[in-house]
């Protein structure tokens, strides 16, 4: 348990590799990928302290209860989005690193929180739900439906890969707070449930082959889709900050993103 607990502190920096060599080659994105790499390293760091409360039994999945355990390890990530975020979020960190965490954590956590509402308190606490995930100790959230049947955290991108012998790609959901993923079916709206095909529209740009906007014209929600077979060395949430012009689109359609991505959109 220990071992997967320290893995996800390697995978955060993983991501990061991933921003890092994407951002020189993607210029219309290049700011977003590189705040993201920035971001990844220090979540990465967060996660190894909370992996190290794992290590000495501490866990347990109440927020309220774990937070003094690596509470003086946020101050990293908070302190990135200080001096490196966008204006807005730059002056809610600078707030935020004189106050006392659990007044604006606990509450996020409990209530089942969107970056939509709170993208601070999303990535402060995404290394402690992935460490969770790690190790198999479901955290104290709400469950809301269509989120992920683990945290209850939403869907932030997806993506298509081929399962086994598996007739065609399968689709997945990744969750934007402890980093799993989930099948869900082709024809389904993940925000509303609508199955009426006619009413699930699908958008694609010649400049990223392997970008999906699978939108809903019922509820007017979308996820961005990544297809694994097009780049099989592709992140999904890491490659999504590609595209973020197609949700510049979707956005000018009248379209809401279900989770946003680590662009803010």
């Amino acid at each position: 348990m220990a071992t997967r607990a320290s893995n996800v502190a390697e995978a955060f920096e993983r991501r990061a590799d991933r921003a890092a060599a994407l951002a020189p080659s993607s210029p219309s994105a290049q700011a977003p990928l590189e705040f993201a790499a920035g971001l990844y390293r220090e979540q990465s760091l967060l996660a190894d302290a909370v992996a190290r409360a794992h290590a000495g039994r501490t866990l347990t999945g109440q927020l309220e209860r774990d937070l003094p355990a690596f509470t003086k390890w946020l101050g990293g990530v908070l302190r990135f989005a200080a001096e490196r975020a966008p204006a807005q979020l730059r002056e809610l960190a600078q707030e935020r690193l004189a106050s006392e965490p659990s007044a604006w954590l606990v509450p996020w956590w409990k209530e089942s929180g969107s970056a939509r509402t709170d993208y601070l308190s999303r990535a402060v606490l995404r290394p402690y739900a992935e460490v969770l995930a790690a190790v198999g100790i479901r955290p104290d959230r709400r469950a809301i439906a269509g989120a992920c049947p683990f945290c209850s955290g939403r869907p932030w991108v997806g993506h298509r890969r081929v399962v086994g012998d598996s007739d065609g790609a399968q689709r997945f959901l990744d969750c934007a707070l402890c980093g799993g993923e989930w099948p869900v079916g082709r024809i389904l709206c993940p925000a509303c449930d609508e199955v009426d095909p006619h009413k699930l529209p699908g958008f694609r740009s010649d400049v990223h082959a392997a970008v999906h906007i699978e939108a809903c014209a019922t509820c007017k929600a979308y996820v961005k889709s990544i297809d694994l077979g097009v780049d099989a060395r592709a992140i999904p949430e890491v490659d999504d900050l590609v595209s973020v012009s197609m949700d510049l689109w979707a956005a000018d359609e009248g379209y809401t993103r279900i989770e946003p991505g680590l662009a803010g959109v």
